[in-house]
């Protein structure tokens, strides 16, 4: 175990987020407000405490799965403590808990909010909420791996604990260069969307907000109203990037380096393209006699449909208040997600394309039992051990929702408000229905369940094992053996 490359790793993790803490100083200047200084505190004391951690070198610069899954955690743990301190230095989220909500919600890109009026943060803590969807939207690892030298594959390890979906593979040869080209892509779609947003007449610091939320598929909103209150036109930008946001990444690789047939080819995007467009039209069909016309009902079904497929979060309607059928989809759509090697939560609906096709393989084998079919995506057959870590990652995805279901329901809260409670958390979207539904906040949750909602919201983030690994008694051992 090496330990040591644990401790440097978290090290840097500090130092990194004391520097993007400075960003929020910046809009602090501009707008002449003192809530800066305690960012700047903070910034200063988080990388001070990364360069003493960081002094000492490691001897080998090697780290496998098993360590790459705990530094991630630990990772992932640090960041929620040290980003919400300005919180409760500025005294705007002045309960620890709340705060920590707040901060983890950010940075897995959730969207769960226990503000009641978001409109009364300063602008340099509104930055800092929506800023922290977009650092987590990629991932801090990744972009440590495109700095910090590694070696024996301790990059790849890194990754796959990160990185969203069933399997992590490289566009690249070298897993540096797949880390550089992921955030080319990720800052220049965010870029893009800050573009035309302030083209379509969006205050400038609304767009910045707005893109940075949308690019992690975050959904923090500036306003109380979230992006109800901004024109249709504005909402069909978001809503186009939203959904782009969801692609798989490796899409975008292949349309940039000319396999453009390969990108509109790929299984996983089609089928997700598949989803969101029926979805659409489906709810557009139901809500239609609660909106002014046709096309408002197709511009608040494809916006909400964007919005939770995606894991956004964010609303541009109370669809609490839609029909049943509605509602139903959307909760289905919580669960399904966005594509693996995305920026968004959820199952991924690569997972569920491969379950369908083994459903779909063992049925073939009851009906002829001699039959040999290997299952493919892409053209390619998928290995045994994918298939068997997507079943495994469902089974222990239920018995954490289960689990996460029973302990919040000691607050004798309604049935549909714990369930979508966990749903929205787990699979990273924010909304739920009822009493955490997109007109409501997660605020009158007691401190109990508020930590099982941040295990949940990190847990979800990090595909379950790099936070049910820290659980595991052999895993603490090993650790601080040598620390």
């Amino acid at each position: 175990m090496n330990s040591s490359m644990i401790r440097y790793i978290l090290g840097n993790i500090l130092k990194v987020e004391g520097l993007l803490l400075l960003l929020p100083c910046l809009i602090a200047v501009i707008y002449q407000e003192p809530e800066g200084l305690c960012y700047f505190i903070t910034a200063l004391v988080s990388m001070l405490l990364g360069f003493v951690i960081t002094i000492k070198k490691p001897k080998e610069y090697i780290i496998y799965l098993k360590e790459g899954c705990i530094a991630t955690a630990f990772s992932w743990i640090i960041m929620g403590l040290v980003g919400c301190i300005p919180f409760l230095l500025t005294k705007e989220i002045p309960s620890f808990v709340d705060a920590l909500f707040e901060t983890v919600s950010g940075f897995t890109t959730t969207g769960a909010s226990v503000l009641p009026e978001v409109e009364t943060l300063s602008h340099c803590s509104l930055l800092w909420r929506s800023f922290t969807h977009w650092i987590g939207g990629m991932g801090v690892l990744v972009f440590l791996i495109a700095i910090i030298p590694l070696s024996g594959g301790s990059n790849i390890n890194l990754m796959r604990a990160e990185s969203p979906g069933p399997s992590v593979g490289k566009l690249v040869p070298k897993v540096k260069h797949t880390a550089r080209i992921l955030y080319m892509i990720y800052f220049a779609l965010t870029l893009l969307e800050f573009i035309i947003l302030v083209i379509s007449k969006m205050p400038a610091f609304d767009a910045l907000n707005t893109a940075f939320a949308t690019a992690g598929t975050g959904g923090f909103g500036i306003k109380n109203d979230s992006i109800a209150g901004y024109s249709v036109t504005i909402q069909w930008v978001i809503t186009v990037f939203m959904i782009l946001f969801g692609v798989n990444f490796n899409a975008y690789y292949l349309l940039i380096f000319g396999s453009i047939k390969k990108a509109f080819s790929m299984e996983e995007v089609k089928v997700y393209f598949g989803i969101i467009i029926a979805a659409t039209g489906i709810i557009t069909v139901n809500i239609l006699s609660l909106c002014n016309n046709v096309w408002d009902a197709i511009t608040k079904s494809a916006f909400q449909v964007g919005s939770i497929i995606t894991t956004t979060g964010f609303s541009t309607a109370d669809f609490d208040l839609w029909p049943q059928t509605s509602r139903a989809i959307l909760v289905i759509l919580m669960f399904v997600g966005a594509c693996a090697g995305s920026t968004g939560g959820g199952i991924k609906v690569s997972r569920f394309i491969i379950l369908a096709k083994t459903m779909f393989k063992e049925l073939n084998a009851y009906i002829h039992p001699r039959s040999i079919k290997k299952i493919n995506v892409d053209g390619k057959p998928v290995e045994h051990d994918v298939v068997r870590s997507v079943n495994v990652y469902i089974v222990t995805f239920v018995i954490v929702f289960v689990t996460s279901f029973l302990l919040i329901s000691f607050e004798n809260n309604d049935l549909e408000t714990n369930f979508t409670a966990v749903a929205a958390t787990i699979n990273n979207i924010g909304p739920g229905l009822n009493l955490v539904g997109p007109t409501s906040n997660f605020g009158h949750f007691g401190i109990f369940s508020k930590i099982v909602l941040i295990f949940d919201m990190l847990a979800g983030r990090l595909e379950l094992f790099p936070m049910l690994i820290l659980f595991h008694p052999g895993a603490w051992k090993d650790v601080f053996k040598k620390m």
